[in-house]
């Protein structure tokens, strides 16, 4: 495996650093570098997508004729990696990197046409409906019913830990359209609009302190069967895409070295104010093993994303990429929280006003959750077993 840059890469990554220079503001920086939860707020996300389609960067992993940029996997890692390591916000992922993808692949042409260029222009900002309160790891077995009526599906049932749910216009969502047979082979995956009536969204608070996830009620809302993606109880393959490309068609590395960056620059503040954090040497230790357990993950990264073709997905090979980033996102959180010591102990969610200290507690606390969302951890290691190592 060459780890050297070719010239022409060594040029693509002098542009990326152009456009960033030109283009991240101080604003937008910040807003990144204060989440604690999963992702930014959409004023934060949404100028730096903005951004992004006017240079014809945001959708990658789409094909050219959709305004995908053609990159190699090995580009998509220099992109990715220094938009992390520069501090720019992560762009929402659920029109550009989770339906946009299953549009292409499964939907009409008629679909295509109306959808793709509202989630490039950022008209649409979508959520995910697949949890429910019994269907979560164990997705197959959802309630959530649509029973056709004349040319609609009338929608009842709940969906639950729907991120974002709050500011999105749209949802993609798995629903139960028949109950013979397996329990997948009764699913369809639909298009919702978040204002049609009978839909309510209710906030949850998580343990950081953050509001990122909600539940989402559905009372007689009817939506048009026009909205179905892919044949009638069909849906199982367009959510098994899509899982495909939430665990592992992402650059993970860049983002968790970015989070590690915050961690080191805790560590400057801290001794900025005569706290001696380098004496302890087990700590010192922990960040050492932290530092090599994130270049081993990189390097399996590059690995894995340079045997890809543009738009392909890693298939069941993500499952391991998402295992293995959830544990070092974890890691960095938990290595946050003994920098911060006895001081982690005192709630501080005040304004950080440019001081990464206040977000290193909501990191953590928030960090635990991503070995259960996108797939359980005992999810991920079936998957690697039946599928990967073959047993």
């Amino acid at each position: 495996m060459n780890l050297e840059l070719s010239p022409a890469e060594q040029a693509f990554r002098e542009q990326v650093r152009a456009f960033l220079r030109d283009n991240l503001t101080d604003e937008l920086r910040r807003g990144q570098r204060e989440t604690s939860s999963m992702y930014p707020e959409p004023e934060t996300s949404g100028p730096w997508q903005q951004a992004l389609q006017r240079q014809g960067w945001l959708v990658p992993l789409w094909p050219q004729e959709w305004a995908g940029t053609g990159w190699t996997a090995v580009q998509r890692f220099i992109f990715e990696t220094e938009c992390a390591l520069a501090g720019a916000p992560l762009v929402h992922p659920m029109g550009v990197r989770l339906v946009g993808p299953v549009i292409l692949r499964f939907g009409t042409e008629e679909q295509k046409r109306r959808y793709l260029p509202r989630i490039l222009s950022g008209e649409d900002y979508w959520c995910q409906g697949f949890s429910e309160p019994g269907a979560g790891s164990d997705l197959a077995s959802l309630k959530m019913r649509a029973v056709a009526d004349g040319e609609d599906y009338v929608l009842n049932g709940s969906k639950i830990w729907t991120t974002h749910a709050h500011h999105a216009n749209m949802m993609f969502a798995l629903v139960r359209t028949s109950t013979e047979g397996k329990r997948q082979e009764g699913i369809s995956f639909l298009l919702i609009d978040m204002n049609t009536p009978g839909i309510e969204v209710r906030p949850i608070a998580t343990i950081g302190g953050d509001h990122d996830v909600n539940e989402v009620f559905f009372t007689d809302v009817r939506v048009p069967q026009a909205n179905r993606i892919g044949a009638e109880n069909a849906g199982w393959d367009c959510a098994k895409y899509l899982l495909e490309f939430e665990r592992g068609a992402g650059i993970f590395s860049g983002r968790l070295r970015s989070q590690l960056k915050r961690v080191r620059d805790a560590i400057g503040e801290l001794e900025a104010s005569g706290v001696d954090v380098r004496g302890d040497g087990r700590l010192v230790a922990r960040f050492g093993e932290v530092c090599a357990d994130l270049d081993c993950f990189e390097m399996m990264e590059l690995r894995i994303m340079g045997a890809l073709q543009p738009g392909q997905s890693p298939g069941p090979v993500s499952s391991i990429l998402k295992l293995r980033a959830s544990r070092l996102k974890q890691a960095i959180a938990e290595l946050g929280v003994e920098v911060l010591g006895g001081e982690a102990l005192r709630w501080r969610r005040e304004s950080a006003g440019g001081s990464v200290l206040p977000v290193l507690v909501p990191d953590y606390l928030n960090s635990r959750a991503y070995t259960i969302f996108g797939g359980a951890a005992e999810v991920q290691l079936g998957i690697i077993a039946k599928s990967v190592v073959g047993v």
